[in-house]
């Protein structure tokens, strides 16, 4: 190379003696192509979803099992049996259980909640039957050995201490208390105490009672053909039968607007608003409105109250909104975590941004921005063989297919502005919430009781 060439700044090379230089027009959305789904209900009642999505030659699993119970003890007891579910079986120990699945680079792992107990996993797709024979043996045979319940209750006790000492989880109880009361929703993490006195014998007990196919939904995608893969779930989990059907968890009571609970957290420097309304499910008419109106307000990065509270106030690091689905419904969220000696100020602008949702509405300029944005998070989610998987389970439980994926990008181009501008109304308008604002009291007490509509101490 030659001569000499000068250094030009970024916004020297984003000009022209005309101006800046203009963007160019976003590109027409790229499709992601979606398979088809081949679906079979087992003997024993076992739904099971099979894709083909030949990018690797992985398979991805995801078993879903409807897991209710309305004993108070019911939380800390499935607790324990998904820590213990893969923890051995007659014929198999944990370790034989750990060196099976790694033979095939595979691993399942269990979660649970008040709504489902979930064995997630992915495998080489060649050794997916023997991932299979794992499943159904534990699903069949756990053992849940005495020694195992001892050692993983003790783990999780620990667990639990560590995490209800984060303000994040106090407030997400306390969130819960505020919006669903005693519903069995509310118990998303037990007591020490509650798992403290849990025994092997409960732990195998539940899973006898609660862990059955009939209701549950196995899905897989990944390399596969999809019949095969079918066929060999059938051979493989035969033996996992029942004669009752896992139990769906009731629908929680609506939320109900109103005053926003102050939750004493002493010594805290920090404090955490969450704010609540109803909201609608995927399949309302109003549902893709309601999900541009909310990347208006706070769904996403470029959102107005992420830009107040964030950008312009430098009152917090994050701000999210965003629709939490519920058995029977939807809520809409409204999250923050601020410092305390600004808590009624975030507060007040928070207040202040849904008001302006409401009497300033979201502009065409607003809306295709959150538009571009819905529908390109949306395809890169189903762009790997997990988030289709995990995408499928999800609408599989809410009575729902692909059919309703492939139509729904159309469904957020075909709203207009006005229809944004509607849903934002119905959905934003600030007498629709209620919530908490958790935090050391006698610093920001007096702050936010000022701005109204607080109650406790």
């Amino acid at each position: 190379m030659t001569g000499t060439a000068s250094h030009r700044t970024a916004e020297e090379i984003g000009r022209t003696e005309a101006g800046p230089r203009p963007l160019p027009p976003l590109g027409s959305t790229r499709e992601v192509p979606l398979p088809n789904v081949e679906e079979s209900t087992l003997p024993n009642g076992l739904r099971v979803l099979a894709a083909r999505r030949a990018s690797v030659p992985m398979a991805e699993v995801r078993l879903r099992v409807p897991f209710a119970g309305d004993d108070p003890t019911h939380s800390a007891v499935s607790e324990l049996l998904s820590s213990t579910l893969l923890t051995g079986t007659a014929t198999r120990d944990r370790i034989g259980i750990d060196d099976e699945l790694a033979a095939v680079g595979a691993d399942l792992g269990v979660s649970v909640d008040p709504e489902r107990l979930m064995v997630s996993g992915s495998g080489l797709a060649s050794g997916l039957s023997e991932v299979l024979a794992v499943l159904g043996d534990v699903l069949t045979a756990a053992a849940h050995p005495d020694a195992e319940v001892n050692r993983e209750r003790e783990r999780l006790v620990e667990r639990i201490t560590v995490a209800r000492s984060q303000p994040r989880t106090v407030a997400r109880e306390a969130l819960q208390r505020k919006r669903f009361g005693d519903h069995p929703i509310t118990r998303e993490m037990p007591t020490e105490a509650e798992v403290a006195a849990v025994t092997a014998e409960q732990v195998r007990a539940l899973q006898a009672a609660a862990l059955v196919p009939r209701g549950s939904i196995l899905t897989i995608v990944g390399d596969i053909e999809p019949a095969e893969a079918i066929a060999h779930v059938e051979k493989q989990l035969a033996g996992w039968t029942s004669d009752s059907s896992a139990r769906e968890l009731s629908a929680p009571p609506a939320i109900v607007p109103g005053d926003l609970e102050l939750v004493h957290r002493p010594g805290s420097v920090q404090s955490q608003l969450r704010l609540s309304a109803p909201a609608v499910r995927r399949t309302d008419p109003d549902y893709a409105a309601l999900q541009l109106a909310n990347l208006v307000f706070g769904g996403y990065f470029s959102s107005r109250w992420m830009e107040n509270i964030r950008e312009d106030k430098g009152y917090t690091y994050g701000a999210h909104s965003g629709v939490e689905f519920v058995p029977g419904g939807a809520v809409l969220g409204v999250d923050t975590d601020v410092a305390s000696n600004v808590t009624a100020a975030a507060l007040l602008e928070t207040r202040y941004e849904l008001g302006k949702l409401t009497a300033v509405p979201p502009t065409a300029a607003e809306v295709d921005s959150g538009r571009a944005y819905a529908i390109g998070s949306l395809l890169i989610s189903l762009d790997s063989q997990g988030g289709l998987a995990s995408t499928i389970s999800a609408l599989a439980a809410d009575g729902l297919g692909l059919d309703w994926l492939r139509g729904h990008p159309a469904r957020l181009e075909s709203v207009t502005t006005e229809q944004v501008a509607a849903a934002a109304l119905r959905y934003f308008t600030p007498t629709a919430f209620t919530g908490v604002v958790v935090g050391d009291a006698d610093v920001i007490g007096e702050g936010v009781r000022a701005l109204g509509g607080i109650t406790g101490p």
